[in-house]
C-alpha cells in the first residue's frame, strides 16, 4: 500500500501546482498533504481524501463523498476527510474547486486558532485534570509545554503524582506534536517507551 500511496502523492503534487509546493508526513496510517504547513488533504491506501470543517463539510456531503474511516482500538471512527473518487478525479474544474476549498478553509481555521490563546486542556490528549497538574508545576501555556518538552514535563508531573504512567507521557508528546496519542509516529513512540523503561527501572540502565 505504501507504493500506491506514494504514487498518488506524486500525482497530487504534479496536478495541484496552483497551490504551491506540497509536502507530506505520516498521519492516521496514511500521509497528510500540506502547503506551507497547512494540511488540506490525506492519502490513505493510494486514495485521496480532502479535509473538511464546519464551513465546507456540507458541500462534500451534498456530492455524497464518503468519509475516511479510521480504526482506533478496533472501533471505526469517521474522520472529516472526504474521498475523491475516479469521477471527481477526472472532473478537473470541480476537483480544483474542491481542493481550493479544502486548502482555504484549513488556512482560515489555522489563522483563527493562532489568533486565540490555546488552553492546555484544548491540546490533543490533555484533560482539565492534566491541565491543573501542569499549572501546579508552573506550565500554564502550550508554548511553555513545548519549550519544556514531554520528558521534562512528565518528570515534573511524576514528582506530584507517582502513579502517572506511560500513557501520560504519550499524551504530553502528542499534545506537543499536535497528534492524538493513538497515531503518534512509531519512531517517537518507541523512543519514549525506551526512555520510560529506563527511568522506571534505573538499575537496568
Amino acid at each position: 500500500m505504501k507504493d500506491i500511496s506514494e504514487q498518488k502523492i506524486q500525482q497530487v503534487k504534479s496536478r495541484f501546482t496552483f497551490l504551491g509546493s506540497i509536502t507530506y508526513r505520516s498521519q492516521f496510517g496514511g500521509y497528510a498533504l500540506l502547503v506551507d504547513g497547512i494540511m488540506f488533504a490525506l492519502v490513505s491506501d493510494g486514495e485521496l481524501y480532502l479535509r473538511a470543517n464546519d464551513q465546507i463539510e456540507n458541500i462534500f456531503q451534498t456530492r455524497k463523498m464518503s468519509n475516511l474511516v479510521y480504526a482506533k482500538r478496533g472501533m471505526p471512527i469517521l474522520l472529516r476527510y472526504y474521498f475523491v473518487d475516479s469521477t471527481l478525479w477526472e472532473d478537473q474544474n470541480l476537483l480544483f474547486y474542491f481542493v481550493q476549498l479544502a486548502y482555504e478553509s484549513s488556512k482560515a481555521e489555522m489563522l483563527n486558532k493562532k489568533s486565540q490563546p490555546v488552553r492546555l486542556k484544548d491540546l490533543p490528549n490533555l484533560s482539565i485534570t492534566i491541565e491543573k497538574l501542569l499549572w501546579k508545576v508552573g506550565i500554564k501555556s502550550a508554548e511553555e509545554l513545548k519549550i519544556k518538552g514531554a520528558k521534562c514535563t512528565y518528570l515534573k508531573l511524576k514528582s506530584l503524582n507517582k502513579s502517572l504512567g506511560f500513557n501520560v507521557l504519550l499524551a504530553l508528546a502528542g499534545a506537543i506534536s499536535g497528534y492524538h496519542c493513538a497515531v503518534l509516529p512509531s519512531v517517537l513512540r518507541n523512543e519514549l517507551l525506551e526512555w520510560y523503561e529506563e527511568i522506571k527501572n534505573p538499575e537496568k540502565g
